[in-house]
């Protein structure tokens, strides 16, 4: 299977709620690192593997957003890396502000598995929907 289509089915499954597909699509040593200065994890390190990504990020943003929605738009392909930009969109639980923030993925891949994540998002905006620092 292409790269490109490793991506977007996880991006598919993801959307539907399956984690488990999504979470089979990387690699024992995923490396996970969000935008620095997410409040997820500020300092952009990795969380290593599935089940570190699965209960430090996946499971947070399934009981702490309403809607949380990853919406793909372009897709870059460019062999063992591929760049999706896109949007978030969904409420926030504990403030009940929504978020619509512009995203960039980038995606790096080896022998069909996902290997590493690299977010960039609007920061700024997801800190003020979150209350963080409030």
């Amino acid at each position: 299977m292409a790269n490109l289509d490793v991506v977007k089915q996880a991006y598919a499954a993801f959307g539907r709620g399956d984690v488990p597909a999504v979470l089979g699509a990387m690699a024992p040593e995923m490396a996970w690192h969000e935008a620095e200065g997410n409040p997820y994890m500020p300092s952009g390190e990795a969380w290593i593997g599935p089940d570190a990504i699965l209960e430090k990020l996946f499971m947070r943003l399934g009981t702490e957003w309403d809607g949380f929605t990853v919406h793909t738009g372009t897709f870059h392909d460019t062999g063992d890396v591929v760049v999706m930009e896109g949007r978030y969109t969904g409420t926030y639980l504990a403030t009940g502000r929504a978020l619509d923030a512009q995203v960039c993925h980038v995606w790096t891949l080896r022998d069909g598995k996902l290997v590493k994540f690299q977010q960039y998002v609007d920061t700024g905006q997801l800190q003020e929907v979150v209350g963080a620092g409030s």
